[in-house]
């Protein structure tokens, strides 16, 4: 247990000191495949997306794949859609398995519906506007995800994602004459780790997602929108002894590629293991902030089923909704 809490110390201390070295070398706003940032989950985009050391099931595999190591049951299965601005969708999902001795399998799968209505243009100096309109572009976007947990102790998980993702922003007609697809495709990685230190329910840890090499739009490179994160969380309602009701309080402390440093802050209130209610707040966007959002989840048998909803604000914009379903047997 020594070693491990001493690998754990020197991977935070070196994401801590790579922070600002990061920053100097990299510029903002320099990342493509957005769709890798969005929240997925009602239950984490409730708690203002500082999910990190919250999820301990199939939606974890989006936030940290370390927290599939921790299924209460056997096998489980998420599904979400988000109402995303501009009349854009995603769906996502993810089924995990716990093999006894083995460890914890998962895969995950998110899909980006851009509509139908997107339309093209091409420069014509000869038009009165100085183009022409191309038709309807054909894009769209996804992502499907391999992943795999292990507790190593009752104290420290460990967890990585092996996904392929790929994204079409229709066509381009070059100089030359040459139509060309706007297309991408390759391989990204995730990893995670949580530890339980043990005071109460008190537990940290650190992930990466989004680690890639270089993509490329005909001759234009571009990174995927890589992001290191350190979380904390705990039932605060550990100092009142035994208790019927939790409080979890979470707080992620995150550094994207494309912007600077972020706080995510997310509260959870379960009554009676039944009704969730929970907020959060983003800190450090342009747009985004405050959230919102209540769960239900019942035990029907050997089978739990929960669903959830969610709310957050956009500045500008009108708000997102995501709906939640899962189960676990």
């Amino acid at each position: 247990m020594k070693k491990i809490n001493l690998i754990l110390i020197v991977i935070c201390i070196g994401f801590i000191c790579m922070t600002p070295l990061y920053s100097a070398i990299n510029k903002t706003a320099q990342t493509g495949l957005q769709f890798l940032k969005i929240d997925m989950g009602a239950r984490a985009a409730a708690m203002g997306g500082s999910y990190l050391m919250i999820g301990d099931d199939a939606s974890a595999m989006f936030y940290n794949p370390a927290g599939i190591a921790n299924l209460q049951h056997r096998f489980d299965f998420f599904a979400t859609q988000t109402k995303w601005i501009a009349d854009i969708s995603y769906i996502a999902g993810g089924l995990a398995a716990n093999i006894q001795n083995i460890g914890t399998f998962g895969v995950s799968y998110v899909a980006a519906d851009y509509g139908d209505d997107i339309v093209g243009t091409r420069y014509d100096a000869t038009t009165e506007q100085g183009y022409v309109l191309t038709g309807n572009l054909d894009v769209g976007a996804y992502g499907i995800g391999l992943s795999y947990a292990k507790s190593l102790t009752n104290k420290f998980s460990i967890g990585g994602q092996v996904k392929y993702v790929f994204q079409r922003l229709g066509e381009n007609l070059l100089s030359s004459g040459k139509t060309v697809k706007n297309e991408v495709s390759g391989v990204a990685y995730d990893f995670g780790t949580i530890f339980y230190p043990g005071f109460k329910s008190f537990r940290f840890g650190m992930a990466i997602r989004n680690f890639s090499p270089e993509f490329k739009y005909v001759e234009e490179g571009f990174e995927l929108p890589l992001t290191f994160i350190i979380g904390f969380a705990m039932d605060v309602m550990d100092f009142m002894g035994e208790h019927q009701n939790n409080l979890l309080i979470s707080l992620d402390a995150t550094h994207p590629r494309d912007y600077s440093e972020r706080i995510h802050l997310g509260a959870e209130y379960l009554f009676m293991d039944m009704i969730s209610l929970r907020g959060g707040y983003k800190f450090n966007y342009d747009v985004e902030g405050l959230s919102a959002g209540v769960g239900l989840q019942k035990d029907i048998g050997t089978m739990k089923v929960d669903v959830g909803y969610s709310y957050s604000e956009f500045e500008y914009f009108d708000a997102v909704n995501r709906i939640s379903f899962g189960f676990s047997f």
